[in-house]
Order: structure tokens, then C-alpha cells, then sequence
């Protein structure tokens, strides 16, 4: 029996500790630092640790003889997590840093993408608001601005005009924004269609697919309003059939992983195309380097195959595609936010209905959650996902929007077209 450790402390991660716990190979599952949803879970416990304190995470791993390390967030993989825990011959689910370099600077993941003829958008990066209001000219149509560094998935301002897209470089170069990630900042061709999520389980050779998800990323209804982290997801998509997954794996998965690997980083753990479907085919809009949020509360509860015998082949080497099976029904996943997000979030305030929710057949997995005597209080941006299983798209929205309906908290916000939208896409 397996004792895993997950580093978060988000939606995705209790996903990840709820699938993992589940499994009849764990024993025990170990979160750190978790959230008000997985100190709940059954055979999860939280520990109070950093995803940035690498020593300190390492050392909780030895100290409770974990068998496996599962890194949930970005930025420890960025920063080399797997890298510190192989050095202290602890088995690690992730990328390297130098393979998490897609994700850690879009302007690093441009240039590969060049380079090995992967299709992507055009694009220059600027280091000053000066040299960027100079490119803005050479672009037609107002240019997506995006920090090259790790933002929290909130560095990308999809602008209208140009005189927006202006501001959002004074955002990042005169008023800071974005900190340190927008030290560089990428001016992109801005591509038309449908944008798809496309994640695989790799080895360093052999990959995956995953159930390809779509993802909204606006906050407001009909994909209006500011970019978020994302406010909700479903699967099946019903513009990414097995046509287009079999050639997402053979012109973006299958060399990129053969390009990392020839430079002796190969990429081990989920990789995470985000696609435009252009009417020229489909165009890589970043990479990221582990699952999505919230993409993983709609994918992993489709996951039949046994998550830590998939996680270890991937560590391992010796991942067996066919053997990673999923479940055919349909998933949605509704996110709830609280007042103010994503500009900001507001004082934590109590949570009612989370097991009105559970008993109308929906998993709520907790992002921005924490217990305060006892109680479970919003604290942060995205609160929760509430996700629901149905024979089909219409099933599965139905039910999940029962379930949020059931819950509330002060300042509430969530879309309500969430799949049903992409079922007339």
C-alpha cells in the first residue's frame, strides 16, 4: 500500500487527492498544505507546508515514508521540486525544471515552438512599454498581451483595441502588475475559433491522451468579461473528436516530447496543450506543465485506470498507453467564486449547502476553502468546483447546476452556460 504526498492547496489538488484516495493501492493520501476539502476527505490529511519550501516538503516525505510525490501546481515544478526530490531519491510525478521552462517563460516556449516547427501563433517579446507601443504597430489586429512568466493564470489580456492593448503594457511595465512575470511580456497574434484542452500522461517517450476538455476562461456569461483561471469545464468536447486528437499527438505531443528528450530533459508527467481550432488547423496557445485547473475536477472522475500505477509508469518509464483507461460519460464542472474575483477576493465568509450539493449527485472539490471552527469559509478567488457525471452533456450540466444550486456564501458568483454553450459550439 502506497503513501502519496500532494503539493497544493487548490481544486485541482483535491481532485488529486480524491482520485488518489480511492485507489485500493494508497494507504494513505498526505496534502500540504491543502485546503478545507481535504482535511475533509476521507483517507486525506493536511500538513502545513509551503509548496514553496522545497527542504521542508522533501524532509515531510521522508519523515512519513512516502512513496510517492505528486506536484500539483506550476510553480514548485518550475522552481525543480522533482528535481530536489529525485536528488533525495524520493520517486516525484512532474517535469523537471528545464522540461517545466514551457510553462515557467512563454517566451522560452515560443522559441521551442519555433524551433521544432510545432504550430503556433505569431508573436515578438518586448522588455519595455517603449519597445512594445513600437511592435503594437505591426500588428493588424489588436495583439493578445500575455506575461511570459508565471502569472496564476491571470497574465493574458485579450485585448479589443489597441488602445487596450497599450494599457495592458503599462499594466505590466509601469504599473507592475505582474510582478517578476512581466519582466517580458509576449504581444501575439490574436487566433479566431474554439480553444480545447488537450492533456497527456508521458514517460519522457510514450504518451497518453487524455478526454479532451474545454475550458471557459471569461468570467461572465456568452465568454464575456476579464480572462480568469477558469470558471468551469466539461468533457466530452464536441469539437475535439479522435480526428483531432490523433493529430494533436502526431504535430504537437509526439515532437515535443521527442525534441525535450533529444536535449536530455525528457519530460515525464502531464503535459497540457492549450489549442486554438483555427480554421487552419489546430494552433498551440501555451503550454503548461501539469493538469489543468479546473479541467482536472472534470477528467480525473473519468479516470478508471488505477492513478498511482499511471503516475509511477510516468516516473518510471514505462507507460503502457492502452492501459489508461477512462469512463464514457460526460463530466461538467461549474466554478464558484467569490465577490471580486479575479480583480480580487473578498473576506472569508461561511459556506452553506456543500451536502445539499453532494446528495443531488455532485463531487464538490474545494479550491479556496479553510475551516474556522469547524465551518468551512470561502478564502480566495475560485471557492469551489462542482462537478457532475451524466450519460451526456445535458445530464451531467443539469446536475451540476442542482449541486450549485444548493450551495451559497456572500457575493457568490459563477457562469451559467457552462456546457450547455459548448454543446451549440
Amino acid at each position: 500500500m502506497a503513501r502519496v504526498l500532494v503539493v497544493g492547496g487548490g481544486g485541482r489538488e483535491h481532485a488529486l487527492a480524491w482520485r488518489l484516495a480511492a485507489s485500493e493501492a494508497v494507504e494513505r493520501v498526505l496534502v500540504a498544505p491543502g485546503n478545507a476539502g481535504t482535511a475533509l476527505e476521507a483517507g486525506c490529511e493536511n500538513h502545513p507546508v509551503s509548496v514553496d519550501d522545497h527542504e521542508a516538503l522533501v524532509g515531510l516525505a521522508h519523515r512519513e515514508h512516502v512513496d510517492l510525490v505528486v506536484v500539483g501546481p506550476e510553480a514548485p515544478l518550475v522552481d525543480g521540486l522533482v528535481d530536489r526530490c529525485a536528488a533525495a531519491g524520493i520517486a516525484a510525478f512532474g517535469p523537471v525544471a528545464a522540461a517545466a521552462r514551457l510553462e515557467g517563460s512563454k517566451q522560452a516556449c515560443k522559441e521551442f515552438l519555433r524551433a521544432n516547427r510545432i504550430p503556433t501563433a505569431a508573436s515578438v517579446a518586448v522588455t519595455s512599454l517603449a519597445e512594445g507601443r513600437a511592435h503594437l504597430a505591426d500588428f493588424d489586429t489588436p495583439p493578445v498581451v500575455k506575461a511570459s512568466g508565471l502569472a496564476a493564470g491571470k497574465g493574458v489580456v485579450v485585448a479589443e483595441t489597441h488602445a487596450e492593448a497599450e494599457a495592458a503594457l503599462e499594466a505590466a511595465f509601469v504599473e507592475r502588475r505582474f510582478g517578476a512575470a512581466g519582466d517580458v511580456v509576449l504581444l501575439e497574434e490574436r487566433l479566431e475559433g474554439t480553444e480545447v484542452s488537450v492533456l497527456a500522461f508521458c514517460d519522457g517517450e510514450r504518451f497518453a491522451v487524455m478526454p479532451p476538455a474545454q475550458d471557459h476562461k471569461r468570467l461572465a456569461d456568452g465568454d464575456r468579461g476579464p480572462n480568469t483561471g477558469g470558471m468551469g469545464a466539461f468533457v466530452p468536447s464536441p469539437v475535439a473528436g479522435p480526428a483531432l486528437v490523433e493529430e494533436v499527438s502526431r504535430r504537437v505531443i509526439a515532437p515535443t516530447l521527442a525534441a525535450l528528450a533529444a536535449e536530455g530533459t525528457p519530460y515525464r508527467g502531464v503535459l497540457y496543450a492549450g489549442l486554438m481550432l483555427t480554421a487552419e488547423g489546430p494552433r498551440v496557445l501555451e503550454f503548461n506543465c501539469r493538469f489543468g485547473d479546473p479541467e482536472t475536477q472534470v477528467v480525473l472522475p473519468l479516470l478508471v485506470s488505477d492513478p498511482v500505477e499511471v503516475f509511477r509508469a510516468c516516473v518510471e518509464g514505462r507507460l503502457d498507453p492502452s492501459s489508461v483507461r477512462w469512463s464514457p460519460q460526460a463530466a461538467v464542472t461549474v466554478v464558484m467564486a467569490s465577490a471580486g474575483y479575479p480583480a480580487s477576493s473578498s473576506p472569508p465568509v461561511p459556506i452553506s449547502g456543500l451536502e445539499e450539493a453532494r446528495a443531488r449527485g455532485c463531487t464538490v472539490f474545494h479550491a479556496g476553502t479553510r475551516l474556522v471552527d469547524g465551518v468551512v469559509h470561502t478564502a480566495g478567488g475560485r471557492v469551489l468546483a462542482v462537478t457532475a457525471l451524466g450519460p451526456d452533456l445535458t445530464t451531467a450540466a443539469t446536475t451540476a447546476y442542482a449541486g450549485v444550486a444548493a450551495i451559497s456564501f456572500p457575493g457568490e458568483q459563477h457562469r451559467t452556460d457552462i456546457a450547455r454553450a459548448g454543446e451549440r459550439v
